[in-house]
């Protein structure tokens, strides 16, 4: 497995990592746990040295999960968490809670969870318009400087709020949704990652699974998968944008790849401090998704990508509108 540097931070962690999410959260029944944590030391004895989780996902269970596979290799691999949502703690606030009081408490009991010394990686999962970036960088400084955390990051943060928050404590990583289907980034976040030495790590690299061809309009999702509620994922939707698809397998069936492991290996090709993490259940999926790695697409793959690309207009927004309001900065 190829490593990589997220920015100028120093942190170099695998090429790909694994979102670890899906193992019990958000994605229709939860395997079992014995197979996950299978997975997950799978993935590192493939190379995998990033893996990432989040307080929300379960809540709780998930970093339980994964603090269990990964103890056998302390040391010899990175974890990421999130903090940032209220889980009750908190009366009279909404969906998030980013204050400095919450953040230490969460950070706390994450630790536990993971069974380490230091989170290699804290990101606050969403912007808190009710807490001044600066007091969470501020926290999160303090928690660095206490040797509980090693590095900073922020989640689907804008331009603007990056670089107020690393002003205070640089910023490691920014994660945030980013593949050909939805690109936004590209407008202002990663010109300011660039400039700033700030590593990024989408998220949802295979547009939640749809990328790998795998999905179409006849799929159907449990309601304790969270696809079911997103715009883009209705049967319209999912038939509209099959042209992504299609443009992913033609490609494919020149580099003898898969739409997946050019997925990934397009998103490789943007940034050298970019470092997805797309997730599975599945080891023959990992495998495919690892490949990806060792795949360099050429000058003309990516001239034609882009090219075929900017004709293709992606229907449905990601979330419904109003988490898309309550949550984007």
């Amino acid at each position: 497995m190829r490593m990589r540097k997220l920015g100028s931070s120093g942190l170099e962690v695998s090429a790909i990592g694994l979102g670890c999410m899906g193992m019990n959260h958000h994605r229709g029944p939860a395997p079992d746990r014995n197979e996950m944590i299978a997975l997950a030391r799978a993935a590192v004895e493939r190379g995998v040295t990033f893996f990432d989780t989040a307080e929300v996902y379960g809540p709780f269970t998930n970093e339980e999960l994964v603090g269990e596979a990964l103890e056998p290799f302390k040391g010899q691999v990175a974890v990421a968490t999130k903090f940032g949502f209220n889980l009750g703690g908190a009366q009279g606030r909404g969906l998030l809670d980013s204050r400095p009081e919450r953040i230490r408490m969460v950070a706390e009991a994450s630790l536990k969870r993971l069974r380490v010394a230091a989170i290699d990686l804290l990101y606050q999962h969403r912007v808190d318009p009710d807490v001044p970036i600066e007091d969470v960088a501020g926290a999160v400084e303090d928690l660095i400087a206490e040797g509980k955390v090693r590095h900073f990051g922020l989640s689907e943060a804008g331009a603007d709020t990056i670089r107020r928050a690393h002003a205070v404590q640089p910023v490691t990583a920014i994660q945030s949704e980013y593949s050909l289907w939805w690109r936004e980034p590209e407008a202002g976040v990663l010109p300011a990652c660039e400039e700033l030495g700030i590593g990024f790590v989408p998220y949802s690299p295979l547009g939640r699974g749809y990328l790998t061809g795998k999905i179409d309009e006849t799929t159907t999702f449990g309601g304790n998968d969270n696809r079911s509620t997103l715009p883009r994922f209705t049967p319209e939707a999912l038939k509209a944008n099959r042209p992504v698809v299609h443009l992913l397998e033609e490609i494919g069936s020149r580099r003898n790849a898969t739409p997946s492991q050019i997925a990934l290996a397009w998103l490789l090709a943007q940034k050298p401090w970019i470092v997805p993490i797309p997730g599975t259940t599945k080891l023959n999926r990992l495998e495919e998704n690892l490949a990806a790695a060792a795949l360099e697409l050429t000058p003309g793959d990516l001239r034609h990508i882009e090219d075929a690309a900017s004709k293709i207009s992606v229907q449905g927004d990601r979330y419904p509108r109003a988490v898309e309001k309550a949550t984007a900065r």
